[in-house]
């Protein structure tokens, strides 16, 4: 097995043609991250922030299924971190291996999803290797980065919006064989080019964060957001929240960012963010305690996000949850909008309806994005308009620590993951760009130097 890993990798470093890249011998196992079935009760009891992905998550090899027709395998160069990848390794708020075991039932191809082990990863950059019998649009030798809406195109509900359908399901979170692998098994249908002057590593961070960002921000599916808008982003240097400030700026919004310290101030001033505000600094409490919030907290929010920008904003781009939905709620304008994607903080969330109803306001569930959202924010990072928000690399060995730095929120940003590159910097076919567009692309890495 390591020596025909060796030499894909190898084919892929120097360049082989599309034709002996589809020559290889795919070997029956691959190296990847998992966690195992027979260890799912080992956070029983403890609170969230107790839990160490170090002690759940294995480095190991695992035999590689037959691919579906409509299914290819990739070589993956390098992938990332991302919070789901968290939630699986501390089997929180639920295990993993319960989405695995429903996949399972769903057919013959489902049933391979349903193992005593969970291979993690929700991104991934690399080269297709192999393609099913009904994969036309990819070939072997292709460069690809992969976005993590898993659907059955079968299901009429996938139709209108995949977001939608009933058994939409996010790879490497809710299927098996993720990105966190030199290996993986992707449908074709989430495969999307990769851009040329990215590294490897830089390429894998941006599928999963940037695509949602782009259906809560641009989509229709989303707020939808025009030009003169205002925007408040809680954590707007973090995973997705440093998208979602790219694309504010981008579509002639005005993003309000809130950070938690002056140094990530200063990165978002670094990315044309003015109105900034440091909510460690500002030392908000919203909530008095574990049942009670303050509204008191909840005005001064106001006041500050007024004295920035002259007025309420029109969206709210929400993930923490119960710390700040009800903050969220009582802050955006009459007839605003509170989009959601995520409870980083805590599920279950608690705000005063008055201030949702009596004010016309709307607060909207947003889930990844559909194929041709993440095939659009893809194509705005290949044309250089929305840049990585890369700022640490480690290797797959180190998946662990790298998870528990995202799960105690260490890092700007995303974690990025070397899978098969054996180094940084590795990748890029369009130099000339990459030169041109350098100090967007590297600002993370500086900032977290």
């Amino acid at each position: 097995m390591t020596s025909q890993i060796d030499a894909i990798r190898t084919a892929i470093l120097e360049g082989a043609p599309a034709e002996d890249i589809a020559n290889l011998p795919i070997p029956e196992s691959t190296r990847a991250a998992v966690i195992l079935a027979e260890e799912q009760e080992m956070f029983a009891g403890m609170a969230s922030e107790e839990k160490d992905p170090r002690q759940s998550v294995h480095i190991q090899d695992v035999a590689l299924p037959e691919i579906a027709p409509d299914e290819a395998v990739i070589a993956v160069m390098a992938t990332s971190i991302n919070f789901n990848t968290v939630w699986t390794s501390i089997f929180e708020p639920v295990s993993t291996f319960g989405f695995l075991k429903r996949l399972g039932k769903e057919s013959a191809w489902g049933a391979r999803h349903d193992q005593p082990f969970h291979v993690m990863g929700s991104d991934a950059s690399g080269v297709v290797l192999r393609v099913g019998s009904a994969v036309r649009n990819w070939k072997p030798g292709d460069r690809v980065t992969v976005h993590c809406n898993h659907v059955d195109d079968q299901d009429p509900t996938s139709h209108e919006d995949s977001m939608l359908s009933s058994n939409q399901r996010i790879w490497g979170f809710e299927t098996n064989f993720g990105g966190l692998a030199d290996l993986s098994i992707v449908k074709a249908n989430q495969l999307m080019p990769k851009p040329e002057h990215l590294t490897w590593e830089e390429s894998a961070v941006n599928a999963l964060c940037n695509s949602t960002s782009y259906r809560m921000i641009v989509s229709k599916n989303g707020a939808g957001m025009t030009q003169g808008q205002s925007v408040l982003i809680w954590g707007a240097t973090g995973g997705i929240g440093a998208y979602a400030t790219q694309y504010v700026l981008n579509g002639g919004g005005i993003p309000v960012g809130v950070v938690s310290s002056p140094e990530r101030a200063a990165l978002l001033n670094e990315m044309g963010c003015e109105a900034v505000i440091d909510r460690r600094a500002e030392d908000y409490k919203f909530w008095k305690d574990d049942n009670t919030q303050d509204q008191k907290e909840w005005l001064r929010l106001g006041k500050k996000i007024r004295s920035l920008v002259g007025r309420d904003v029109d969206i709210v781009f929400e993930h923490p949850g119960r710390q700040t939905m009800g903050a969220s709620v009582f802050v955006a304008k009459r007839g605003g909008t509170i989009i959601t994607c995520a409870a980083t903080s805590g599920f279950m969330i608690e705000y005063d309806n008055r201030y949702l109803w009596m004010n016309l306001k709307t607060l909207k569930g947003c889930h990844f994005a559909n194929y041709r959202e993440a095939y659009e924010a893809n194509r705005l990072v290949c044309e250089g308009k929305i840049h990585p928000t890369l700022s640490r690399v480690l290797t797959l060995e180190q998946t662990a620590e790298a998870a528990l730095m995202v799960h105690r929120n260490e890092v700007e940003g995303k974690v990025g993951v070397l899978a098969l590159a054996p180094a940084e910097g590795l990748g890029v076919t369009n130099p000339e760009m990459r030169e041109r567009l350098l100090p967007q692309i590297t600002l993370y890495r500086r900032f977290n130097a």
